[in-house]
């Protein structure tokens, strides 16, 4: 069985399948803010989207981090380090990308345990 959570016309933002929850790309919601405050806002979103999926950011077991700019790479790791939960980071990848819009500084995927 396949669960969908917030399903759009295009996409779903979470799906659920055999105890792994499969994340789409989350990304800010207030532009205005410099790549400490995007991150912050994308890790509350993933924190919301784990917690619809009954789990939580201790059960993740990958992320994927695109940036828009790669020498924002240190001001993502400050929000990031200050998120991630000690004793379980996850495998991770970051990667700079051209993302969707052009204010957005960060978009982030992960898949996590059930």
């Amino acid at each position: 069985m396949i669960q969908r959570f917030e399903v759009g016309p295009r996409m779903s933002e979470l799906a659920v399948h055999n105890g792994v929850a499969y994340l789409a790309g989350q990304i800010p919601e207030d532009t205005s803010q410099d790549i400490i405050g995007q991150t912050r806002q994308v890790l509350e979103a993933i924190d919301a989207l784990l917690a619809q999926a009954g789990t939580d950011k201790s059960r993740i077991l990958r992320a994927e981090i695109f940036l828009a700019d790669i020498t924002e790479f240190a001001g993502m790791n400050q929000a990031w380090d200050g998120w991630v939960a000690a004793g379980h980071t996850p495998p991770r990848a970051t990667v700079q990308a051209a993302l969707a819009k052009p204010d957005w500084k960060v978009e982030i995927v992960v898949t996590a345990a059930v």
